[in-house]
C-alpha cells in the first residue's frame, strides 16, 4: 500500500451533540423568497467536494485537512447523525465521485477506489489503487471529479503555478477509461477548474475556470465554458476570456484556438463547485439552471465571491446570471466559503463549506 494512504479504524462520530447548529449564523445567509438554508453537518474539517451514495451517504472530501468523510443521516430529518472517517492523510483529497457502489477518491497524483462502500459501512473497504500517472505537483493539484455519461472518470490537472507555459497533461482535463488506463485530453489550456458538469440534455462537459492573479482587482474573470468538441483549446496561459492578451506570455498560433466563456462570472470570485439542477423541489424555474458555488477571494482589495450564483440557460445560451444565496461575505470579513453543490434525491441541495468546515441544505417551500 502507497505511504499517502492511512487506512482508518472504524470511527464513528454522533454529530450535533457538542457542536449545535446555532453556533453558524446561519440567519446572515440571505436567500430568494421560499427557499430555507439548514445546517446538514458541522465540525467537518476543510469539507470539499461531495458524492452522493445510493442509499443516501453523503460522501465528503478535503484538501488540507487530508480526510474523506462518510455523512449518514440515519433517521432521515436532513441532518447527518453519524461521521465516519474513511482515510487521513492523504495527498489533498478534494475530489471524489461515487460509481456502481464504489467510492473514487481523487489525490494530488492517484485515484483510489472504495468498493461497495456502502454495503461495508460501517467498516471501510480495503481502498484499490486506480490510476497513479497523474503529476504530484500540489499547486493547483487538488481535484474534481466526476463520471461523464460515457461512464468515462473526468480529472482536471491544473496549471503548476500562477501563469506559466507548461507540458500536458497540465492545464487540461482528462478523460479516464478505467479498463484500458487510457486517458485523453477533453479540454487544454484550461488554468485550474475544481467543478464541473454534464448537460442534462446534450451530454456536454461545462466547467468553471479560475483565472490568473497579478492582473489587478479586475482581470481577468472566471470563467464558466463549455466543450463541444474534444480537445479543445480555452486559452491559457496566453488569453484569457475573450480576447484579453496574457501580459507575460505570448503565443499568436495558440491564441487563435481560444474557446471564448459561455460566460464570465467575475474576476476572483474563485468558482469551484457547479452543478445543473435536475431536481423536483426547486420551482420550475431552476430546472437544469446552473448553480456555482463561489468560494471568494483571496488577494483582492476588495472581497468577492463567497455565495451561490444561478446562470439560467436557453439551450448553451445564456438568459440571467444572479445571486442565489449570500452572506457568507460582510464587507471585508467572511464566516464562510462555499466550495461545492449537490442535489439530494428530495430535490433540495447541499453546500460544503471548507471555512466553516460545515455541509448546509438549502430547501424550498411552496408559498
Amino acid at each position: 500500500m502507497m505511504k499517502s494512504i492511512s487506512l482508518c479504524s472504524t470511527l464513528i462520530i454522533a454529530m450535533g451533540v457538542s457542536y449545535p447548529s446555532f453556533a453558524l449564523p446561519l440567519d446572515k445567509i440571505k436567500l430568494q423568497e421560499g427557499f430555507t438554508i439548514d445546517v446538514y453537518a458541522e465540525n467537518l474539517e476543510n469539507a470539499r467536494q461531495m458524492a452522493l451514495g445510493d442509499n443516501g451517504t453523503v460522501f465528503v472530501g478535503s484538501r488540507k485537512a487530508g480526510n474523506v468523510y462518510a455523512l449518514i443521516d440515519s433517521d432521515n430529518d436532513f441532518k447527518a447523525d453519524k461521521k465516519i472517517i474513511i482515510a487521513t492523510d492523504l495527498f489533498m483529497p478534494s475530489g471524489l465521485a461515487y460509481h456502481n457502489g464504489s467510492l473514487y477518491v481523487a489525490e494530488v497524483d492517484k485515484i483510489w477506489r472504495y468498493p461497495d462502500i456502502e454495503q461495508s459501512l460501517p467498516k471501510i473497504p480495503k481502498p484499490e489503487l486506480v490510476y497513479d500517472k497523474l503529476p504530484n505537483k500540489s499547486h493547483h493539484g487538488w481535484k474534481f471529479i466526476a463520471f461523464g455519461p460515457d461512464g468515462k472518470l473526468y480529472i482536471p490537472v491544473g496549471a503548476p503555478c500562477n501563469v506559466c507555459e507548461s507540458e500536458q497533461p497540465f492545464a487540461s482535463i482528462l478523460q479516464l477509461d478505467l479498463e484500458t488506463k487510457q486517458t485523453t485530453i477533453v479540454a487544454q489550456g484550461v488554468r485550474n477548474s475544481v467543478g464541473f458538469d454534464f448537460h442534462p440534455q446534450t451530454g456536454e462537459l461545462w466547467f468553471t475556470d479560475n483565472g490568473r492573479d497579478m492582473m489587478g482587482d479586475d482581470l481577468p474573470d472566471d470563467e464558466l465554458n463549455r466543450v463541444s468538441k474534444k480537445g479543445q483549446h480555452f486559452g491559457f496561459p496566453y488569453i484569457h476570456n475573450t480576447d484579453i492578451a496574457d501580459p507575460d506570455f505570448t503565443n499568436p498560433k495558440i491564441a487563435t484556438l481560444n474557446t471564448p466563456p459561455v460566460l464570465t462570472l467575475g474576476a476572483h470570485v474563485a468558482a469551484l463547485g457547479m452543478e445543473f439542477y435536475q431536481g423536483n423541489q426547486f420551482p420550475a424555474a431552476y430546472k437544469q439552471s446552473i448553480l456555482i458555488a463561489q468560494h471568494g477571494s483571496w488577494n483582492r482589495t476588495n472581497k468577492v465571491g463567497y455565495r451561490i450564483m444561478q446562470v439560467a440557460l436557453e439551450g448553451n445560451k445564456v438568459i440571467d446570471y444572479k445571486q442565489f444565496a449570500t452572506g457568507w461575505l460582510e464587507g471585508e470579513q467572511s464566516w464562510g466559503r462555499p466550495v461545492d453543490v449537490m442535489t439530494l434525491a428530495d430535490g433540495s441541495i447541499l453546500v460544503s463549506d471548507d471555512f466553516a468546515n460545515a455541509v448546509y441544505r438549502i430547501s424550498y417551500t411552496k408559498q
